[in-house]
């Protein structure tokens, strides 16, 4: 499991995103490379990573139900996850 502040950071940064996008969208579109030089780092969205919802893993990440595989094995093996199951042939 990540540390705490590892998972506070990176929602630091989704906020610093949605709060910028605009911002930056605006500066993009109008070519102006030094307004967007004067933005923070953590504003653009190439700085975010891919976490697990629940654990803040960073690696083995499932996009579309969003957790990691470890986390999708367990609630799938527990039958919370509707319509998974472990495959037998």
């Amino acid at each position: 499991m990540a540390k705490e502040s590892i998972k506070a950071r990176q929602r630091k940064r989704e906020k610093m995103v949605v709060k910028f996008a605009k911002k930056r969208a605006d500066l993009k579109a109008a070519g102006d490379y030094a307004g967007l030089d004067l933005l923070p780092k953590n504003a653009s969205p190439v700085r975010l990573k891919n976490r697990c919802q629940l654990t803040g893993r960073p690696k083995g990440y499932m996009r579309y139900f969003g957790i990691s595989r470890v986390i999708f094995r367990d609630m799938a093996l527990n039958g919370k996850i509707p319509g998974v199951k472990k495959a037998s042939w």
